[in-house]
């Protein structure tokens, strides 16, 4: 199933918790999907017509709403990315020694969450949600610790998320769908967190089958209670989304798609690329032959010297019926490719396109194969590098409320000797828009100048810690008494 009716849902939501919920915004999002899928039915089909045949067309496209949404995913979430949680054994609970086993290990989480950053700047909007499974739970819907109990993290984007309150801007309390096919039928599993009188959070779960855009309500599988009273302030979820103002109405308290406001230059990329296809497919060189050089078969089609391989005519009439400029039987036509023309409407279209974006004028420049040194590279995109310390922002405030969530299931219902209010920060690895060696060289210099500390430089550079940095660098002279002579006590001369 492609993407949930949200109309069903919200309609459902509001009737349950007395809200107005619109459903106008998912409107929205379907159609930056179709654009991120880079197929949208409204711009890409077009007719022409072949005297009285109307014949559909499809317009060529680069997809290049995906590859801009890829491409912000590996500078935001990629590889290098560090979560230094100060607590060892939380650290080792969350992510293993190496950041690759643990809960997020378990869950994939740095493949996954590369996705999910993909897709929440396609749609505005992402979320980390978290579900303990295999845990043994009382009627009053109190869970208890159970040796089978594990943490999943569920990834979902826009479409499958349903917010019902938000405060100062971010969302609060929602609901998230997730689509499941159950012998040929489809389900929606439905899970609400929200907050009670207390400020704690509640977790109701439904199930539904769903069928033409309705719901019907079925019962919850063995092991999965209606309510689960988490007992914490610390909800488990969290949310990702482009750091942009949304300027769009009844938005639900939802993010804005990084290329919401260039659908005009996602459009203008792909006419400029369209074009280009179409003069290479209609460029094929055109031979134009005189009838008196054809035959024809028993059937009475024509064959043309080429397909009967004739290379010898004995006769060759005096006029040939062709323009006025050939004398020949037979006449060539050329059709220019105009590929300087194309290149440089594409590249054009795809400066506007990065601009608007974030990326930059000339993040997708394609030079004849020319690559840009370092110094052009920080130089022209000083704009990609404040947006994406902007971006940073949030991503690095999803993260930590992933983590924090984590830990707090697993120090209250799995026994773990964590803890969820130790310092967490995110390391983001920058050298995708930063030139390192030029950075590594300006700290060299504040060195030289006095600006920077040694120790400082090693820290920063060798990934010291300030102890390790200065016992590496040995005592430090004092510049008062560089050769260390001892003082006499009493007249105060110099011991020599």
């Amino acid at each position: 199933m492609d993407t949930i009716e949200a109309a069903p849902i919200l309609q459902y939501l509001n009737k349950k918790y007395g809200t107005n919920l619109q459903t106008q915004y998912y409107n929205h999002i379907r159609l930056w999907k179709a654009w991120w899928r880079g197929y949208v039915k409204s711009f890409h089909r077009y007719y022409e017509l072949d005297g009285n045949r109307k014949l559909e067309r499809k317009l060529y496209s680069m997809k290049m709403a995906k590859k801009v949404c890829e491409d912000w995913a590996s500078i935001l979430l990629n590889e290098k990315t560090e979560i230094a949680i100060a607590d060892e054994a939380s650290s080792t609970f969350v992510q293993g020694k190496k950041q690759v086993t643990g809960v997020l290990g378990e869950n994939d989480f740095w493949s996954k969450g590369n996705e999910l950053v993909e897709r929440a700047f396609y749609s505005g909007t992402g979320a980390f949600v978290l579900r303990l499974l295999n845990a043994p739970i009382n009627a009053s819907g109190t869970i208890l610790r159970g040796p089978e109990s594990r943490i999943a993290i569920t990834y979902l984007d826009a479409p499958y998320i349903f917010p019902i309150s938000t405060q100062a801007g971010h969302i609060t309390e929602a609901a998230f769908a997730s689509v499941q096919l159950v012998h040929g039928k489809y389900q929606i599993y439905l899970e609400e967190h929200t907050r009670g009188k207390d400020g704690l959070y509640v977790i109701s779960n439904e199930l539904f089958a769903y069928e033409d855009g309705s719901f019907r309500p079925l019962p919850l599988p063995d092991g999965i209670a209606p309510v689960i009273n988490t007992g914490s302030a610390i909800p488990w979820f969290s949310i990702i989304e482009p750091n942009l103002s949304n300027n769009l109405p009844y938005s639900n308290g939802m993010g804005l798609s990084v290329y919401a406001n260039a659908i005009d230059e996602l459009q203008n990329v792909d006419i400029a690329f369209n074009n280009f296809v179409k003069d290479f497919k209609l460029g094929g060189k055109k031979v134009f032959y005189d009838q008196s050089l054809t035959r024809h078969n028993e059937k009475g089609a024509v064959i043309t010297p080429d397909d009967m391989a004739q290379q010898l005519f004995l006769t060759v009439p005096s006029g040939n019926g062709l323009d006025d400029d050939s004398k020949l039987p037979l006449h060539e036509y050329n059709p220019a490719l105009r590929v300087e023309e194309n290149t440089k409407g594409i590249q054009a279209a795809l400066d506007y396109l990065s601009f608007k974006c974030g990326l930059g004028t000339r993040f997708y420049a394609f030079n004849g194969g020319t690559i840009q040194t370092a110094t052009q590279y920080t130089g022209e995109r000083q704009d990609l590098v404040q947006n994406a310390n902007k971006h940073y922002i949030v991503v690095e405030r999803a993260l930590q409320n992933l983590v924090r969530g984590i830990l707090y299931i697993g120090r209250e219902f799995l026994g773990q000797p964590v803890d969820e209010n130790c310092d967490i920060e995110i390391q983001f690895e920058d050298s995708y828009i930063i030139d390192k060696e030029q950075e590594r060289e300006r700290d060299r210099q504040d060195v030289r100048d006095g600006l920077m500390q040694k120790w400082e430089y090693r820290v920063k550079w060798y990934g010291e810690n300030e102890e390790e940095a200065k016992a590496a660098l040995g005592p430090a002279v004092d510049l008062q008494n560089p050769f260390g002579f001892k003082q006499q006590q009493g007249d105060g001369n110099a011991d020599t």
